[in-house]
């Protein structure tokens, strides 16, 4: 039998990524490799990073796609036989795709490769009509709409 997690009380709070919770519940159903490694930050209220560890790679051998909810991060090196003969090779170089459900209306807003590290700044921009609103209370007055349906 097999041990499981259960994820459903982060179903009620989710922030940003309105998907996290089914997000984590696939992770950890699913035993694929974590190369390579990432960070999903908060940076400010409506504004997130992910910080992806790609090592050996330029950006010439990297692709970012996004498309309706998702992103698409792929590494494809170019040159394999570059006549080195390595004693020992640590630093992985393999090709790879890294998939990420968006919540709505978040759209990939930069991306900046720098000492290694593909840093891809996201935003979540809420358009005004689904925002929420206050509405005014109004007290018991002579222009109350009590009064006005009563006449």
């Amino acid at each position: 039998m097999r041990n499981t997690i259960d994820f459903s009380p982060l179903y009620h709070s989710a922030i940003g990524f309105d998907r996290m919770a089914t997000l984590l519940d696939s992770v950890a159903r699913d035993s694929k490799p974590s190369y390579p490694p990432y960070n999903i930050e908060q940076v400010e209220e409506n504004h997130y990073r992910i910080t992806m560890a790609v090592a050996g790679f330029t950006e010439d051998e990297l692709d970012i796609t996004s498309e309706q909810n998702s992103l698409v991060i792929s590494g494809r090196q170019q040159s394999e036989g570059d006549g080195r003969n390595y004693l020992h090779r640590g630093i992985a170089t393999r090709d790879f795709e890294r998939k990420f459900q968006l919540a709505e209306h978040v759209k990939v807003v930069s991306a900046k490769l720098e000492n290694g590290l593909l840093h891809v700044a996201l935003e979540r921009e809420v358009p005004e009509a689904m925002k929420p609103r206050k509405i005014a209370i109004e007290g018991l007055g002579k222009n109350s709409l009590l009064e006005q349906n009563a006449a």
